[in-house]
């Protein structure tokens, strides 16, 4: 059994196609000789929804190009309003009261970047012969990390020592000692210092 279509288009096809099966062929009776809704009326329906639809178009087309014409004059004005801003902040020395005058502020002092926070939950997630695999987070807290400075000693208390930087929160170490107990932590740095030492991790591999 046929389905009744969705697509306009398809809808517009199919009353084309009853119309001209409805429309007797010359003095040959119709096979359908009394529809509901005679050919001539359905005819005017398809007539008006094509009318309206020719008209949805162009409406459309309109628009687009309204929009874009809107587009474009915002882009121009956007430009001209930087510029006269621009040459405001020049002229007053960035003078925050005076730049009131057009709606605007003064340039904002810079802030300074704070040292990186603590890094967080250190863990040891692969090991093998001389190898390990570390995992970390950034911190919480202070300013945004450049690197991570990765270091370890010797238990139970020698002294700490850099092996290696990342910049990522992970790093596979290779040619570490063997048959040592060994403990790590991790120290998210920046241009401003250094940040508080990871919790620490044990290994002997």
């Amino acid at each position: 059994m046929a389905r009744f279509p969705k697509a306009e288009a398809e809808i517009a096809s199919l009353a084309q196609s009853m119309i001209s099966g409805l429309t007797p062929l010359g003095d040959l009776p119709s096979v359908f000789p009394a529809p509901p809704v005679a050919v001539a009326q359905l005819t005017t329906l398809l007539a008006t929804y094509t009318t309206a639809r020719n008209a949805t178009i162009a409406a459309e087309s309109a628009a687009a190009q309204a929009v874009g014409g809107k587009d474009a004059a915002l882009t121009e004005l956007i430009e001209g309003m930087k510029s006269d801003l621009r040459y405001a902040e020049n002229t007053v020395n960035y003078d925050d009261e005076l730049l009131k005058l057009l709606g605007w502020g003064g340039r904002r002092p810079a802030t300074p970047l704070p040292p990186p926070g603590q890094t967080r939950v250190l863990s040891i997630i692969e090991q093998g012969e001389g190898w390990v695999k570390l995992v970390w987070k950034a911190p919480a807290d202070g300013g945004k990390p450049s690197a991570y400075r990765i270091m370890r000693r010797e238990r139970p208390e020698g002294p700490w020592t850099d092996i290696a930087t990342a910049v990522v929160c992970e790093a596979t170490l290779l040619d570490q000692p063997r048959g040592k107990e060994f403990e790590y932590r991790i120290i998210a740095v920046n241009k401003a210092g250094d940040g508080e030492p990871s919790n620490t991790v044990v290994v002997v591999l």
